[in-house]
């Protein structure tokens, strides 16, 4: 029989539908919301082995046609919040500290892609196969992922958007999982600092300004809203990125689509913090990209084909277990000494392992736990947040390009 072809509307009515399965899984599945898996993710994820099912009884789902116009824009929008967020006031505020985590997490890209380029070599792969399963993924998570599929796809990557979806959601898994018992294992046997049996005033106040930092009230009587504001200067910041983008690749550099509305959203990040003209607001900012990457990851995992990376599955795991290991050992043996062999810099370290194989709700998630039993750790909650929230993905992003161009040639 033909394929189903469903329009714009009928994709994110069943986006919809995903996000809901995934949302009610993560109440009733407590170790699901643990692991900081995203709603989209596990309902994705479903969803795709439910269409794997129907394709090997005749019934075909074929949803080019619908994502064409919606994955682009949502897409998009959620690098241009990014982009939004890389203020350098920020930057010199965190101090030497963020740079030097910054620097030591740009070496973990190319530690990640060239880890994975050489077990992808030792299976006579395609080495950009190692790339994706690198930091494309683990430190860029699965939006980056999905991002830059369709270039790798065009240098020979087959089925690079369903590797992509593997990869992130492999390593979301284990960042939620190793990232704090790798911190506690720093802090009690290398510190020898016991837990508190009490959480501290200070820790209290510490997770509870990182909460409060995450909420927003809208007043929706008014017209001119902070909302609205920030909305116009993304969407503004989007229309130009796009003329930014075609420049560039009209100068011969492969690069994904939304790199120009990253740039000029920092830009105009910057001029704001220097006139106040826009009065971006960071919170409205991150709520706007949190909704657009929530209904992006929906929609491309609604076309995710397992079927295609299915040859993949033994290569694929053993470069992932090696990265998860990799990880590890460089958390112990670079994280924790350069950033100052003290209790914050073991918080760095879980914070790290976080969003380095998962995403910065990972990260997080680990340092919470640790302060909740050790104490505060004000300079990690500084520290991590900056780089991994957005610091790290304009250099992870500006590393893929160079990989793509290098292999491009």
């Amino acid at each position: 029989m033909p394929p189903l072809s469903p329009d714009p509307a009928q994709c994110l009515a069943l986006a919809a539908g995903v996000l809901l399965l995934g949302l009610f899984l993560k109440r009733r599945v407590s170790a699901l919301d643990r692991l900081n898996i995203p709603a989209p993710v596990i309902g994705g994820l479903l969803a795709a082995v439910v269409i794997l099912f129907l394709r090997q009884n005749a019934v075909h789902f074929d949803f080019a046609d619908g994502l064409k116009v919606l994955k682009p824009v949502l897409q998009n929008a959620f690098f241009t919040s990014i982009g939004m967020l890389a203020s350098l006031p920020l930057l010199r505020r965190g101090g030497w500290q963020v740079a030097v985590f910054l620097a030591m997490s740009a070496f973990l890209c190319l530690v990640q892609n060239s880890l994975g380029m050489a077990i992808a070599a030792a299976f006579n792969l395609n080495k950009l196969v190692g790339v994706v399963a690198g930091s494309v993924t683990l430190v860029g998570g699965p939006a980056t992922g999905i991002a830059f599929a369709d270039k790798f796809e065009q240098l020979g990557v087959a089925g690079a958007d369903s590797l992509a979806i593997a990869s992130a959601t492999f390593g979301i898994v284990c960042g939620g999982l190793f990232g704090g018992p790798l911190g506690t294992w720093i802090i009690s046997q290398r510190l020898k600092r016991q837990p508190r049996t009490h959480l501290s005033a200070e820790a209290q106040a510490e997770i509870a300004s990182t909460e409060e930092g995450t909420r927003i009230s809208i007043d929706v009587t008014q017209e001119d809203t902070p909302l609205l504001r920030n909305v116009i200067v993304l969407v503004i910041a989007m229309g130009i990125g796009v003329v930014v983008s075609r420049w560039i690749e009209s100068k011969g550099i492969t690069l994904p689509s939304y790199i120009g509305a990253m740039l000029v959203a920092s830009a105009l990040r910057n001029l704001d913090d220097w006139t106040g003209w826009f009065r971006v607001s960071e919170r409205h900012m991150d709520l706007l990209g949190n909704v657009s990457l929530t209904v992006f990851l929906a929609l491309a995992l609604l076309d995710l084909k397992l079927w295609e990376i299915a040859y993949l599955a033994g290569p694929l795991v053993l470069i992932l277990l090696a990265q998860a290991l990799v990880l590890g050992v460089f958390c112990l043996v670079v994280s924790y000494p350069v950033m100052g062999r003290d209790y914050d810099s073991a918080v760095m370290a879980s914070g790290l392992y976080g969003f380095a194989m998962g995403t910065t709700a990972n990260a997080l998630a680990n340092m919470r736990a640790l302060v909740e039993r050790y104490g505060a750790a004000p300079k990690a909650f500084l520290v991590v947040p900056l780089v991994g929230a957005f610091f790290i993905d304009f250099v992870n992003a500006a590393i893929i390009t160079a990989y793509l161009n290098w292999f491009g040639r």
